[in-house]
């Protein structure tokens, strides 16, 4: 096992219920296309007893702090390509928090992902901050909804935080804790939540970390989605990375021969090799292992352009959702002049 330096990415995002079968359906396929290292979800609304019901291909580590009641819930995800080995974990019985210490491609990390009640949020977290205050050390990330702004920025109507707000900014300078996507974007008016009944935009899903981690902070993004009523945050860390010398074997995505377009393509092919493969001076054995070798090269160039292409369109309504996006912020701003 070998080490270089790259990066991981961290996720967070308000799920808003993933009782409904087709809403877990899509946060998998959502997950899957964004491919985190580590994703924090808020607002599962699983109980203590449906933590089985969140699974995910390829992410088999998943810690959870639930409640009795379907709300709240959050739950920490970790990829199966990540190298993650969890030392401590603390949850909230109520599923408002849960913290999980360890190492990730053998670097120190402690994650607490937050849903922080409607009313009085700044307190809770300032308490959440208290209750774990030994736990939350210079490699510390928390992350999550907030359910507050934490500056004037985070809002559209640019309203002035109160007591409680500069209080909690309090805490977490105490507890040298910054903001980190603030920090990186000091000017920036994106926000993370929209309020319908009050025609307003705010930032109130945050991603907060110790001040030591900073160097290591690569980038952070707001990424639009259509799962929630909520946009995630992205985090991209830089740390070692650690690549493992092993054959993997090839798997057909039996998907692609759903497609009619893959079966005329693959049918030229076969046709075409036998063409020009097939003689006397070939034995069948070395017609069938070179067979083989041309049907599994093709199915993977195949399978190459399909997934470009759904990146290309992903790509294309998530650039059109988020231009739609800051239009209706624009003209939010304007109608209240």
């Amino acid at each position: 096992m070998t080490g270089s330096n790259s990066h991981i990415t961290i996720l967070t995002l308000n799920v808003n219920g993933l009782n409904a079968p087709i809403k877990r359906h899509r946060l998998a396929n959502w997950i899957k296309s964004q491919d985190p290292s580590v994703c924090c979800i808020q607002e599962t609304h699983l109980t203590c007893r449906d933590t089985h019901r969140l699974k995910i291909k390829g992410w088999r580590k998943i810690y959870q702090a639930n409640g009795k009641q379907k709300k709240a819930g959050v739950a920490i995800l970790v990829s199966d390509k990540t190298d993650f080995k969890p030392t401590k974990i603390k949850r909230d019985k109520e599923g408002h928090y849960i913290m999980v210490k360890g190492s990730i491609q053998q670097e120190e990390l402690t994650i607490l992902n937050i849903y922080a009640p409607n009313t009085g949020a700044p307190r809770f977290i300032k308490q959440v901050l208290r209750d774990l205050q030994r736990d939350l050390d210079s490699h510390t990330i928390i992350m999550g909804d907030f359910n507050t702004p934490l500056s004037t920025l985070d809002r559209s109507t640019r309203q002035k935080v109160n007591k409680d707000i500069q209080e909690l900014n309090s805490a977490l300078h105490q507890a040298d804790l910054i903001d980190i996507y603030r920090t990186l974007h000091p000017k920036s008016t994106e926000y993370t939540f929209f309020s319908a009944p009050h025609h307003t935009y705010s930032k109130i899903d945050h991603i907060v970390g110790s001040k030591a981690l900073l160097s290591k902070c690569k980038r952070t993004e707001i990424i639009t989605n259509c799962l929630s009523d909520h946009s995630a945050i992205k985090l991209e860390l830089r740390i070692k990375k650690l690549t493992q010398n092993r054959s993997t074997t090839w798997k057909l995505n039996n998907l692609l021969l759903n497609d009619y377009w893959v079966h005329n393509e693959m049918k030229a092919e076969i046709k075409m090799f036998f063409e020009t493969n097939e003689n006397k001076d070939t034995t069948y054995q070395n017609l069938w292992d070179t067979f083989k070798a041309v049907c599994r090269g093709k199915f993977i160039a195949l399978n190459a352009h399909k997934r470009k292409q759904e990146r290309s369109k992903i790509d294309t309504l998530t650039s059109q959702l988020k231009e739609l996006e800051k239009q209706e912020q624009t003209h939010s701003k304007a109608s209240r002049r």
